[in-house]
C-alpha cells in the first residue's frame, strides 16, 4: 500500500511540475524544442522534420507556416 501511495505521489509531483512549467512560459512557447537544436540527435545538421528549421537558425518556422495557422 505504501508503494502505491508513493508511486501516485511521485506521479502527481511530476505532473504538477510540468503544469507549472507550461503555465510559467510566456505564450506557452518553449525555447529549443526542435530536434535540430540538439547536437546529439542531429549530428548531420539536418533541418527539423516538423517545421524545417536548420540548426543555424534561431526561430522555429512553425509560426510562419500557413498550413499550421
Amino acid at each position: 500500500m505504501k508503494l502505491a501511495l508513493l508511486t501516485i505521489g511521485l506521479l502527481a509531483l511530476a505532473f504538477a511540475g510540468i503544469a507549472i512549467k507550461i503555465w510559467g512560459k510566456k505564450d506557452g512557447k518553449f525555447a529549443g524544442t526542435c530536434a535540430s537544436q540538439n547536437p546529439y540527435l542531429n549530428k548531420d545538421g539536418e533541418a527539423c522534420g516538423f517545421c524545417g528549421k536548420r540548426p543555424d537558425e534561431q526561430e522555429c518556422k512553425r509560426d510562419t507556416m500557413p498550413e499550421l495557422q
